[in-house]
């Protein structure tokens, strides 16, 4: 059973910087593209970004493209979201996702909740103006 386990949430200032790890285990990592979303109270869950199994592509929603910026450590089966120039509206619960693709070759990612069968129990962001 795949488990993932997020850290590094908390408490910044406007403009400040966050970077949060998913550490996964119970499972191949490599074989895995990776995502990370947010959701906001009374808010819809929300894609942020994501990375292939291979690392080699990334992609990224308008809002925090050039300033998220998401990686993974095969090595140490995790996955990174280093996030800069924070901003209010960046305030929610982040959670990291899991798919298995099979292969660590793989190039493709995944941008929908529906194609993760693998969550975190998310850790909470908090931006003040």
């Amino acid at each position: 059973q795949v488990q993932l386990v997020e850290s590094g949430g908390g408490l910044v200032q406007a403009g400040g910087s966050l970077r949060l790890s998913c550490a996964a285990s119970g499972g191949t990592f490599r074989y895995y593209g990776m995502g990370w979303f947010r959701q906001a109270p009374e808010a819809e869950r929300e894609f942020v970004a994501a990375i292939s199994a291979n690392g080699g592509s990334t992609y990224y929603t308008d809002s925090v493209k050039g300033r998220f910026t998401i990686s993974r450590d095969n090595a140490k089966n995790t996955v990174y979201l280093q996030m800069n120039s924070l901003k209010p509206e960046d305030t929610a619960v982040y959670e990291c996702a899991g798919r298995s693709v099979g292969v660590s070759s793989s190039n493709v990612y995944y941008t929908r909740p529906d194609e993760y069968g693998y969550w975190g129990q998310g850790t909470q962001v908090t931006v003040s103006s």
